[in-house]
């Protein structure tokens, strides 16, 4: 039999038990914990929450427990309206946004942890340093050789501007990224599906000028080659896009510019 031994300090161990006193309508949250700076192991906290007294979304639970329960809970939030992906994590076992999440939608006790697979900074803060890496690698903004038209326009028509429709919409939080296996596995140099949806995006855009250059970029047996067409990607997105679909995109360009 294989044994496989966890990196020291990884065993997550019992937390914290915070209740709310005389509350009527309680949810538990169990939020991982982890302090690298202290060298314990992470562990599980459990927090009880007067739902009668905290908004409807798990960002809001989060905000209570961080304002008036327990102040050392590290997360990242911004917009609270599904826009900037700050707040990407994984919550009831699915990658997601906090502030997009009915706390409703979660059957008995709620488990929030970091986004998988990720080197984690504290708590629900995960270090997205490489996967910010990769994207710029692929060089996510327009590129042209033309001049610029003296009316400062590059014109599309109603057809070729629907084609990018599902892929500008990414807000870059991350979820389908970390919840792919094949960029568990080989993340160094797969560039996963939050990074291809991206790609594709620009070789779809018909006022670059450089999709030539991107798909010689891309041909590689990892940077592109290593989507398995798992779904995971797809699935978890809180915006409802689909990478895997803009990843086959890719693939047809590659083949079509070998016939």
């Amino acid at each position: 039999m294989v044994e496989f031994a966890l990196p020291a300090n990884s065993r997550v161990q019992p937390g914290k038990v915070h209740k709310a006193a005389g509350a009527k309508r309680v949810k538990v949250f169990k939020i991982y914990r982890y302090d690298p700076d202290s060298g314990a192991n992470p562990r599980l906290d459990s927090y009880e929450v007067d739902l009668d007294n905290c908004g409807p979304m798990v960002l809001d639970a989060l905000l209570k427990i961080k304002n008036e329960i327990d102040s050392t809970l590290t997360f990242r939030r911004s917009c609270r309206e599904g826009i900037c992906g700050s707040c990407a994590m994984n919550i009831d076992g699915t990658n997601t946004l906090a502030c997009l999440k009915p706390i409703e939608d979660i059957k008995g006790e709620a488990a929030v942890y970091p986004l998988p697979h990720m080197p984690v900074v504290k708590d629900l803060i995960p270090d997205l340093s490489l996967p910010y890496a990769q994207l710029a690698s692929i060089k996510p903004w327009m590129q042209t050789q033309s001049p610029t038209p003296p009316d400062g326009e590059r014109l599309q028509s109603p057809e070729e501007r629907e084609k990018l429709d599902g892929l500008w919409e990414c807000i870059l939080c991350f979820c389908c990224q970390t919840s792919c296996p094949s960029y568990w596995w080989n993340g160094d140099r797969y560039l996963g599906p939050s990074v291809l949806l991206q790609a594709a995006r620009w070789i779809l855009d018909t006022r670059d000028e450089m999709t030539g250059e991107r798909l010689d970029a891309l041909e590689d047996p990892f940077k592109l080659y290593r989507c398995h067409t798992i779904m995971n990607c797809t699935k978890t997105c809180p915006k409802g896009l689909n990478p895997a679909k803009a990843i086959g995109a890719i693939k047809e360009k590659m083949i079509e510019r070998r016939l």
